[in-house]
């Protein structure tokens, strides 16, 4: 028998012989004998990009792991993270507003009891509605301290490339950087300012051959089997520009004025445009010029 099922937390138990088994997993240093999940795995999840990062982080860096996720998600493209403070409770959040799927490794059990920190339980109850929580660690582990480097190979493992956005020197980011390297998959490091700690790992990482990236068009760049599943998800009746101005309101609501310098269009293209949305019901005119997206 390869899965059991623990009623009381719904925790479903699949061991590496099941079909249900991550296909990204099998393929790793090591792979994880069993995992624990709550939530779902669904197939489409193989199409995913893992966001990390460090706990003590700036505003900055939590906004890009934000927008980052949220413009993921919304091209149908799963976030993975680790669900610990910081970017990567950024990047799930990026990913559920905008009403995509997220991934949590844990270096605990799932259960309530030991999801490590103890405040995010909220927020891994919006990730087991809206994709999956997961755990090579029995229900009732505790956050000991080296099971969090270990779940970092399962974290790229389930990803085809992997974004730093913030990490200092010594920073547990960097050992899910050296895993994806290990297992052939892509690194992405985000730019920060040079005198920060916060970015000392992330311009290390550049400076030894990760890719720089400002937009997840970066990423896609890199990805063309990711991209290809992206474009085929995405809602087909948005134009390209269309999905730029959703991307751009999605992070706050934004000024027509504003939205035309960051389109870099003609006014006429973009108001155009906006007019269309407005009709395609994804955004609504909020007063003063300023569109937010439709609820």
């Amino acid at each position: 028998m390869h899965v059991c099922y623990y009623y009381i937390m719904d925790i479903t138990e699949i061991s590496i012989a099941s079909a249900k088994y991550p296909e990204g997993l099998r393929h790793i240093a090591v792979p994880p004998e069993k995992l624990y999940i709550r939530g779902e795995l669904r197939e489409s999840d193989a199409n995913a990009v893992a966001i990390v990062g460090s706990r003590r982080c700036t505003h900055y860096g939590k906004q890009v792991s934000y927008d980052l996720a949220n413009a993921l998600a919304r091209r149908g493209i799963t976030v993975v993270s680790g669900m610990a403070l910081g970017i990567d409770a950024e990047a799930h959040k990026g990913a559920l507003d905008a009403g995509g799927r997220t991934i949590a490794v844990l270096g605990t059990g799932v259960d309530d009891a030991s999801i490590y920190p103890h405040t995010h339980k909220p927020l891994a109850e919006r990730i087991v509605q809206a994709g999956a929580m997961l755990s090579e660690f029995e229900p009732g582990t505790p956050a000991y301290p080296g099971n969090f480097p270990q779940r970092n190979r399962i974290i790229s493992g389930l990803s085809y490339g992997t974004v730093i956005v913030e990490a200092d020197e010594k920073s547990g980011s960097l050992i899910t950087a050296r895993f994806a390297l290990e297992q052939g998959k892509e690194v992405f490091a985000v730019p920060g300012q040079i005198y920060s700690r916060t970015t000392r790992g992330v311009h290390r990482l550049i400076q030894e051959g990760a890719k720089l990236i400002t937009s997840i068009e970066d990423i896609l760049e890199e990805l063309p089997q990711l991209a290809a599943s992206a474009v085929t998800q995405q809602d087909t009746t948005l134009t390209e520009d269309e999905l730029r101005i959703i991307e751009l309101i999605a992070r706050e609501p934004a000024h027509v004025d504003q939205l035309i310098e960051q389109l870099a269009l003609p006014s006429h293209t973009t108001i155009g445009m906006l007019a269309m949305l407005e009709l395609k019901d994804k955004i609504q005119l909020i007063g003063n010029n300023t569109y937010a997206i439709k609820e």
